[in-house]
This record gives structure tokens, sequence and C-alpha cells, in this order.
């Protein structure tokens, strides 16, 4: 399985700052010591370049960004401070989404060591997002040739309102959300199929209402890709997330995504999207477990929780 990852990744911040920037490199370490990729597989993504970029954001954004005329206020609602590192790191990731879709449509699956960036809008980021990397690798996949319709599975534990907002007129584009219904964003977009749960669910809830959501969204999708955001954020421990699921519950849910993609014959790519955990490490567990079974790496017993 082919994997992408940079250390562009990994943005410098100042101290104190709460986004777990270090979960990248010591994923990386991870899936490469524990042999679930293999350093052959594991590829730097070029950046996207301004042309990937627009056919989701304005021009005058992308301009923005990369000249670093970024207001205060628009610094908050990102949650980086601008620099060259910040625009790098962005295009890396995006990039890294690009390149896992075409890996996947032609192996099966592929991963982004980062990426899920899904509160990007067309002309604006928030949430620690810049440039939306699932709505970029879309366009580019369909600009290529490469895949018409693209299913959208979201289980990162906060709805990804941009990417809903791009493609809400978009009938070439189907999109899912499972998420916390309390969190940020507070003002939450229009999906296809969005199930919206309370605070504390935990895994057997989840894994239902989950399984009968992606039954409706391979159905309505009639996809040729998949691309997979999922997010260890679920999870009880961490620190914004909401939904109280253990790292069983969020393999179970892996091992249900690839599971309904698998039997529907469509490729998937996968991104990192969220997560916080207290312990970074927790964090770093969730998404190595992803990014196994993915791989078809299945050393964990299914709970059974189901």
């Amino acid at each position: 399985m082919q994997a992408f990852y940079a250390d562009h990744f990994v943005l410098p911040l100042p101290p104190g700052h709460r986004f777990p920037m270090a979960k990248y490199a010591l994923l990386r370490e991870r899936v490469v010591a524990a042999g679930v990729v293999a350093p052959a597989d594991l590829h730097v993504p070029a950046p996207a370049t301004d042309a990937t970029l627009t056919r989701v954001h304005t021009a005058e954004y992308v301009r923005r960004i990369q000249d670093g005329r970024v207001a205060a206020a628009e610094a908050r609602r990102i949650g980086f401070p601008w620099s060259p590192e910040m625009v790098e790191r962005s295009r890396r990731s995006a990039g890294g989404t690009v390149a896992a879709c075409r890996a996947a449509l032609e192996d099966g699956v592929a991963v982004n060591l980062a990426g899920g960036t899904h509160h990007a809008f067309p002309d604006r980021g928030e949430g620690f997002c810049v440039f939306n990397d699932t709505a970029v690798a879309t366009r580019a996949m369909q600009a290529e040739g490469r895949a018409r319709r693209i299913l959208i599975i979201d289980c990162d534990v906060h709805q990804g309102n941009g990417t809903a907002a791009i493609f809400a007129d978009d009938d070439t584009v189907f999109t899912f959300d499972i998420y916390a219904a309390k969190n940020f964003p507070f003002e939450k977009q229009p999906a296809d199929v969005a199930i919206p749960l309370a605070d504390r669910t935990g895994d057997t809830c989840y894994l239902d209402y989950l399984e009968m959501g992606l039954e409706r969204a391979v159905t309505g999708a009639r996809a040729d890709l998949a691309i997979y955001v999922s997010g260890a954020d679920p999870y009880a421990g961490d620190r914004l997330g909401r939904l109280a699921l253990s790292k069983e519950g969020l393999a179970d849910r892996d091992r249900l995504v690839f599971a309904t993609c698998r039997r529907a014959g469509l490729p998937v790519a996968v991104t990192m999207a969220g997560g916080y955990g207290r312990d970074v490490s927790d964090t770093v567990d969730i998404h190595c477990r992803t990014v196994q079974l993915a791989a078809g790496l299945d050393p964990f017993p299914p709970t059974g929780v189901r």
C-alpha cells in the first residue's frame, strides 16, 4: 500500500499551541517501524499548485495565503499564525491527498498521513484548515478524467462544513458525514447524508448509525472513488471530541468503512483528519490502526459490540 508523508506536515508553532503537530512525525515512525508501510512505499507528495488549488479555492484567497496577506482575525479563525512554512504545509497536505487518490485508483487503497482539512471554504479557512484537501483532490481526479463520481465519507468528530458547502449543488460528489452535533462548527452545512450524534454516544450506537448511513451513502453515490476522512477525535480521551468511542470501537469503525467500500468495489483514499488526545500517543495509536486496517493488516480482534 502506498502512503504519503512530508516533513513539511510538521509546522513549527508557538509554545503552548494546542494543535498536536508532533503526531505526524510520530505516526510516520510508527507505521514504518511496525512494517505497515514499507519505506519504498512511503512517498513525499508534491505541493498542490495554484492551478490545482483554484479548482476549489478562489484565486484571491490562494494569493492572500501565499503572500501572507492574512489579517489577525483571519489567522485566529484558521488557528495557525501565518508563515511560509504554514503555506508549504497546506500545499503539501493537499498534494498528499491528490497523490493518495491517484494511488488508490491504481491499487485499491492509499493513505495520506495528514489531510482531512474539511473546514476550509473556497474563500477562507478555519478550524486548523487552510486548503480543503478533500475537495482539491476530488476536483483533481475529475479534471484528470480518473473519476467522475466521488463519495466523501467523513467520520471526523467535527462536521466537514467546508466540504459540504463546496459540493452542496454538485450531484457528482456525495457527502456523508457522521459527527458530534454540539461540537464545532456551530453552524453546520447540509450534507447528502448527515448523522449528528448526541454527546457521549458510545461504540454500539455509533456503529449502528454508521452502518445505516454508509449503506445509504454508497447506494446514493454510485461513485468511482471514496475519500475517507477518518479522524481520531471521536475517541473518549480526545480533548476536542464528545462522542466517547473506545479505541476498539474506532477500529470497528474503520473495518466497517473499508468492508463496505470493498463490497461496493470502491477504491479508497484515506486521510487522517483530527485527533487531539490528552496523550498524543493515543491519537497516534488510533491513526496507526486506521493505516493498518487500510493496508489489510488486522492484528486487533473485533470487539463484537454490535
